[in-house]
């Protein structure tokens, strides 16, 4: 299905379980490649040379069809190609959201299920739009799994 970048695959961000079992096509469109092009080039890449560590995301591109069948929105960012959700193994979730709201552009940054008692809980959800005249908003929340709280919080 080809690359997106150096260390990124298309059939890691369309990878799914439920379409496989469902029959759901996961592919996504020419603009919703350009999308995950986008994301890997200035999010995911950089996170990936900066701890020197290599990843799979767990959730990426997300067909309408998808997000149906999984119980998200279908205007979710995943269904756009704009969206991904990840952690890097001997990295505290935290720590990196923490340096993807420091040193990177970024549109949505969301610190997923953190519990500080075990830096490996949760995943961090990010998003990136290229899509001009769009100004990524930098727009960093927490989600305990009942509610957001703005900012990278812990409670």
């Amino acid at each position: 299905m080809g690359r997106l970048s150096q260390h990124f695959t298309l059939s890691e961000f369309t990878k799914s379980q439920t379409a496989t079992r469902l029959g759901i096509d996961n592919t996504p469109t020419e603009k919703q490649k350009d999308a995950l092009k986008a994301l890997c080039l200035h999010v995911l890449e950089p996170c990936r040379n900066h701890f020197g560590r290599s990843f799979t995301p767990s959730s990426g591109y997300r067909s309408k069809e998808l997000c149906k069948a999984i119980g998200s929105k279908v205007s979710s960012q995943h269904a756009r190609g704009q969206a991904a959700d990840f952690e890097i193994a001997g990295i505290a979730n935290r720590e990196l959201a923490e340096w993807i709201r420091d040193n990177l552009d970024f549109d949505q940054l969301i610190l997923e299920f953190y519990n500080p008692e075990d830096p490996s809980s949760g995943w961090v959800h990010v998003s990136y739009r290229a899509d001009a005249p769009y100004v990524n908003r930098k727009e960093c929340l927490t989600y305990n799994g009942k509610r957001y709280s703005k900012g990278l919080t812990v409670e």
